[in-house]
């Protein structure tokens, strides 16, 4: 990362929106069987505005718990389903599916990566998780989730499987000789022929190689074994961090593993999470945190969410107060805020008492005992459903993605909308503007690889030497 290089700018899409209440927000969308339309619109602002990608997780259950939690969950499309629909419908953009490699084939994975590569000229790119909900142990025929080391393991060989799939064939090795009758070169496909503790391939692949040699390769994840398969296999690190002094922290560590593990570290991109909330004024901006606050399902004592399936425990006020029958829309009274939140008595309301006061009063312009205070019921949202908010014109999001540069803390940012499709056409149509008038988005390239300045990826079957223009690989 440089001071004149854009930053890496690529849209996290969540049709239900990022934020649990965000589905309510009126004109919101709110039914993933529409969901087609709405992947059409967020793909056609994304490149439009000049982002790099667009990022699809994944999770593989579902159950009731996740209306109130994130609701996004429940019903989600397949994202290489969402990304190949896509490819389709874009030009330029990067398209980046999430695997979990616990439970998919590395063949299929591979050939549906590279198939996506071919198809979109380069524009593919790979997300590869572990998983951490135990219900799909059972979804995939399984007893128990796996544990994290064994995961690991898999996930290690997973990887290096991908690699020899992607390099079944030479980029030569297509001769399509009419007049001599010959396609292929024979000596230009090779097998995979892993056999590893967890994963099993032979191969070859039986689609072309991919343009990129390898499509760009994404992990998230905060243990050791994570932090490490990051920093030794992925292009793009995806970290979470509250402030830019944590986040720098950890992205010089990440790019010290790298660096140790022999890697250029500057092919180690960065990327942290960011949920702008934008509109063309900040006041208009902190009233749709206001209304999206105001909306998140409470424990109110009447309301009867309590005894709903999955409903939170930390929805109400009792879990962070010890007050008898006070309505949670009443306001926060001055001296009773500043009981909850002091350093003495922070305890009555979490640990996060003070931070959550600080928060709803940044985001929203409430104060306690203003013309607008603060109601329980901002408190108790804040505290229960927290999100790392950028709320403003788009002056002040493009603030922010200047201080997180400027600090060393990323090499990129991926971009949360509290709810579709207004909240990324915002984004999209006020704030990317700005970016782009300051030099922090912008970037350029055939392929997702070049766009992202990863470099040549790393071949496993190194070339190592050169014949009349002719490639050859050691096996």
């Amino acid at each position: 990362m440089t001071g004149t290089e854009p930053l890496i700018i690529g849209a996290m899409v969540r049709t239900l929106g990022a934020y649990p209440s965000g589905w309510r927000y009126p004109g919101a969308h709110a039914d993933p069987r529409e969901d087609a339309a709405v992947l059409r619109r967020i793909a056609r602002l994304a490149e439009d505005a000049d982002l790099d990608y667009l990022f699809f997780g994944d999770w593989l259950a579902t159950g009731p718990d996740l209306e109130f939690r994130d609701p996004y969950l429940l019903a989600r499309i397949d994202p290489l389903s969402a990304v190949l629909a896509l490819a389709g419908v874009t030009e330029r953009i990067g398209l980046i599916a999430t695997v979990n490699s616990t439970y998919a084939d590395p063949y299929a994975t591979a050939r549906a990566t590279a198939s996506l590569d071919v198809l979109t000229g380069g524009r593919g790119g790979i997300n590869l998780v572990t998983g951490a909900e135990p219900r799909a142990a059972a979804n995939h025929g399984r007893d128990a989730h796996a544990d994290n080391d064994t995961r690991y393991d898999r996930a290690e060989e997973f990887v290096r499987a991908l690699r020899l799939l992607w390099e079944s064939w030479d980029d030569d090795a297509w001769v399509a000789d009419r007049q001599a009758g010959v396609l292929i070169d024979a000596d230009l496909l090779r097998a995979a022929d892993l056999a590893g503790s967890q994963v099993r391939v032979s191969g070859p692949l039986n689609v072309a190689r991919p343009p990129q040699g390898h499509p760009p390769i994404v992990h998230a994840g905060t243990s050791p074994r994570s932090r490490a398969l990051a920093a030794t296999e992925a292009d793009l690190a995806l970290i979470a961090a509250g402030d830019p002094a944590s986040a720098a922290e950890t992205r010089r560590g990440l790019r010290e593993l790298a660096a140790a593990s022999g890697r250029d570290p500057d092919d180690l991109k960065v990327i942290v999470p960011v949920l702008p909330v934008v509109a063309e004024t900040e006041a208009e901006a902190r009233a749709i945190v206001d209304a999206l606050l105001l909306l998140v399902p409470l424990d109110d004592g009447r309301s009867g969410n309590a005894s709903r399936p999955g409903f939170p425990a930390n929805r109400s006020l009792a879990a962070f107060l010890d007050v008898a029958g006070l309505p949670v829309d009443d306001p926060a009274r001055r001296a009773a805020v500043d009981d909850a939140v002091s350093a003495d008595a922070a305890a009555r309301f979490g640990e996060a008492g003070a931070r959550v006061l600080h928060a709803v009063r940044t985001h929203t312009g409430r104060t306690v005992g203003g013309a607008h205070g603060v109601t329980w019921r901002h408190l108790i949202a804040a505290n229960a459903v927290p999100a790392n908010f950028v709320v403003g014109d788009p002056h002040a999001i493009a603030d922010h993605f200047e201080r997180w540069r400027a600090a060393g803390a990323a090499d990129g940012f991926n971009v949360l909308s509290a709810f579709q499709p207004a909240q990324f056409e915002a984004f999209a149509i006020l704030a990317a503007p700005e970016l782009r008038r300051r030099g922090l988005l912008g970037r350029t390239g055939e392929t997702l690889r070049e766009r992202l300045s990863l470099g040549e990826p790393r071949l496993i079957h190194a070339p190592t030497a050169v014949d009349a223009g002719r490639i050859h690989y050691a096996v």
